[in-house]
C-alpha cells in the first residue's frame, strides 16, 4: 500500500492560509462600479443586490505546483481527445449532430477539481462554464489589506489581460470556421436569460463584445429564426452566437433554428454540440479514468500520470446495482448528461426509493473526492465552507482560476460568505 507524500513547503502554506487567514481582499464597492461600468449600466444595483452570495470576501490560496498538476490534467485529456480511438468511444455513444464537424474549439472550456490529500482529483467538465466574466471583474477588484497578502497577490497585473485573451478566443472560433475578418453582430443565447441566476454576466458579455465593436444582443434561443441563409434575431442577421444553453445537443423543439442554421454553417456557434459530446458527457470521465485502456491506445506516460487525477468512473447499470450499493458511501452519483449539479447524491445519502430510479439507467458512478475547506469569518463567527476550484481554458490554455465557496451538496451561490472567489497562488 503507497502512502500518501507530505505535502511540500507551499502546500503547506496554502492550507494554513486556507484554515487561518480571514483577511478581506475583495474592495466591494470598485467591484459593484465596475459591474455597473462595464456592462454599460445595464447591470443594475437591484441585480446585484439580489445576488448578495455570487462573490465571497475571502480568497482561495492554492499553491503553484498543484495548479501546474491540474493543468496537466487538462492539456492531458485534450490530447486524448484528439485520438481516434477516443473519438470513435464517443461517436458510437453520441447523438448525430455531434459528428457534425463545423471548426471551433469552444470557448470557455470548464475544468473542476477538489484538493485531496493526494493532489487534485477532476469531478467534473464543461463545455459552456459561467463565471469567467464575473471572475474576470473580481480579479481586478481585490487589494492586499497587509504584507503577507501582497506576496500572494500580483496588483500589477494588466487589468486589460482577460479582455484580450476573452477576444482572441472567440475570433480564433470565428477563423476557424473559415471566416474571414471578425463577427458582426453576435447573439448571447439561453432560454429565458432574464430570469438566469448569471444574466449579469451576460450583460458584461454584451458590452465586452461591444467593446470590440461587435454589435451584441442577448436572446433567448426561442426567439431566434432561421430564413435558410441566415439566423435573425430580432430580424437582424446574427454571424456568432455564444452559446450558454443547456440543451447540449440541440433537440428542443424551440431551438429548431439555431439547430438548422449550425448544421448549415450558417452562423458559428460556440460552444457546439459536438464539443459537448467530446468532453463533457460524463460517460466520457469513465475512460478518462481507466488507464490500461487509454495505454492500450498510446497514450504515453507522462499524460497517463497526469491522468491519474481524473476520479474513477463508472456506468450504473442494473446488472451493477447490487455491488455499487453495497459500496455507495465511497461513490458520486451523477446523470451522464446531467450539468450545475442537478440531481447528483453522494452514495452515503441515497435513500432506496432515489436509488431504485439512479438505477434504470442514465448515470455514472464516480469515486467520491470530498470538497476542500475554507474557513471564513460572518459576522465575529468562524466558519467552514467547502470549495472547488475551477480552471477555465481554451485550447488546452488556462484563461483564468477561480474557486467556489459553499455549502450543501453541490454549488449554489446561495450560501452566506460563499460564492465566486479569486486564487490567490503560494
Amino acid at each position: 500500500m503507497t502512502s500518501t507524500p507530505p505535502p511540500s513547503f507551499a502546500q503547506s502554506v496554502a492550507e494554513a492560509l486556507n484554515k487561518e487567514c480571514f483577511c478581506i481582499t475583495l474592495d466591494r464597492p470598485a467591484l459593484h462600479d465596475a459591474l455597473l461600468r462595464d456592462s454599460g449600466n445595464t447591470i443594475t444595483q437591484e441585480l446585484i443586490d439580489a445576488r448578495p452570495n455570487l462573490f465571497s470576501n475571502a480568497p482561495m490560496f492554492l499553491s503553484a505546483e498543484l495548479l501546474a498538476q491540474m493543468h496537466s490534467t487538462v492539456r492531458a485529456i485534450e490530447s486524448v481527445a484528439r485520438l481516434p480511438m477516443y473519438r470513435e468511444y464517443i461517436a458510437a455513444q453520441s447523438p448525430a449532430i455531434a459528428q457534425h464537424e463545423s471548426g471551433p474549439l469552444g470557448v470557455f472550456m470548464g475544468y473542476d477539481f477538489h484538493l485531496s490529500a493526494n493532489g487534485p482529483r477532476l469531478i467534473e467538465i464543461n463545455t459552456n462554464a459561467g463565471g469567467a466574466f464575473l471572475n474576470a471583474a473580481l480579479a481586478n477588484a481585490q487589494r492586499a489589506c497587509c504584507i503577507e497578502m501582497e506576496t500572494c497577490m500580483d496588483l500589477n497585473d494588466d487589468n486589460d489581460k482577460f479582455d484580450w485573451a476573452f477576444w482572441n478566443m472567440f475570433l480564433n472560433e470565428w477563423h476557424l470556421q473559415g471566416r474571414a475578418g471578425s463577427p458582426t453582430r453576435v447573439a448571447i443565447v439561453d432560454e429565458q436569460p432574464e430570469e438566469q441566476y448569471l444574466y449579469p454576466e451576460f450583460q458584461l458579455a454584451r458590452d465586452f463584445f461591444e467593446r470590440h465593436a461587435v454589435e451584441a444582443v442577448i436572446v433567448d434561443a426561442a426567439a431566434l429564426e432561421y430564413d435558410g441563409t441566415r439566423l435573425l434575431a430580432s430580424g437582424k442577421p446574427v454571424d456568432m452566437v455564444y452559446n450558454r444553453l443547456v440543451d447540449f445537443v440541440l433537440d428542443n423543439p424551440a431551438h429548431a433554428a439555431l439547430r438548422q442554421a449550425y448544421l448549415d454553417d450558417a452562423v458559428v456557434l460556440t460552444p457546439h454540440p459536438g464539443v459537448h459530446a467530446l468532453f463533457a458527457d460524463k460517460r466520457n470521465l469513465i475512460v478518462l479514468s481507466d488507464r490500461d485502456l487509454l495505454a492500450s491506445w498510446g497514450v504515453d506516460e507522462s499524460s497517463l500520470l497526469a491522468l491519474g487525477n481524473v476520479l474513477r468512473t463508472e456506468v450504473v447499470t442494473p446488472e451493477k446495482a447490487e455491488q455499487l450499493w453495497a459500496r455507495r458511501k465511497q461513490l458520486f452519483f451523477k446523470p451522464a448528461a446531467g450539468y450545475g449539479g442537478k440531481a447528483v447524491y453522494r452514495g452515503d445519502k441515497l435513500t432506496r426509493g432515489t436509488w431504485e430510479e439512479i438505477v434504470k439507467g442514465g448515470y455514472v458512478a464516480q469515486e467520491f473526492a470530498p470538497p476542500s475547506e475554507r474557513m471564513i469569518e460572518i459576522d465575529g463567527n468562524k466558519e467552514a465552507r467547502k470549495a472547488d476550484i475551477r480552471l477555465y481554458t481554451y485550447d488546452g490554455n488556462i484563461l483564468l482560476t477561480a474557486a467556489r465557496l459553499y455549502q450543501g451538496q453541490t454549488t449554489n451561490f446561495r450560501t452566506p460568505g460563499g460564492g465566486f472567489a479569486p486564487i490567490f497562488s503560494v
